[in-house]
């Protein structure tokens, strides 16, 4: 059943890379816990302890404000296939903003994304595995094209004018970092 890891291993890697969606949770001291589904192309293992997740604009900024005040992450991934295991890697982020000076060396892992607002460098201290017998199966269906559509419509200037206007504080109002 459960099992426990100083890293990733090889089998948890390839088992990463063939989902498509993952959760992420974070937690501030207090206020709400904050848990996210994700999806798209925004993940990347470098190493057996370190993981990059790009986040793209949402309705919402929950990760940032939280790491800022409790700096601990959560990433999830569960099978919808055959093999009935869930995997989390537990550890901290450090938070890379669009305009940061490092984001161009960490964004070119992933392909261009209109609405890419940060990405998160995750140092993963633990790793757990534990059955996923519960876990109903799922056919992935494909990315819904919303997202980027919306960064399109938007246009650059849109979408920075989204964050100062709707990620300025997470729902308990804690400051993120996206200067007004």
């Amino acid at each position: 059943m459960g099992k426990r890891f100083d890293q990733l291993q090889d089998d948890h890697i390839s088992f990463i890379g063939e989902q498509h969606i993952f959760f992420t949770g974070t937690a501030a001291p207090s206020g709400r816990v904050n848990i996210s589904p994700k999806g798209m192309d925004s993940l990347r293992v470098l190493s057996p302890h370190r993981i990059l997740w790009r986040n793209l604009t949402g309705s919402g900024n929950e990760t940032d404000g939280h790491l800022r005040l409790e700096n601990r992450i959560t990433l999830m991934w569960c099978s919808f296939t055959t093999r009935p295991i869930i995997l989390r890697a537990y550890g901290t982020a450090t938070m890379t903003q669009v305009d940061n000076h490092n984001w161009d060396d960490l964004n070119s892992h992933f392909a261009p994304a209109l609405g890419a607002r940060q990405i998160f460098d995750v140092d993963i201290k633990l790793v757990q595995s534990s059955c996923g017998y519960a876990v109903p199966f799922f056919d992935f269906a494909g990315d819904r094209p919303v997202l980027e559509k919306w960064a399109e419509d938007k246009g650059v200037d849109g979408v920075r004018q989204y964050w100062t206007d709707r990620n300025q504080t997470t729902i308990d109002g804690f400051p993120t970092g996206f200067a007004k």
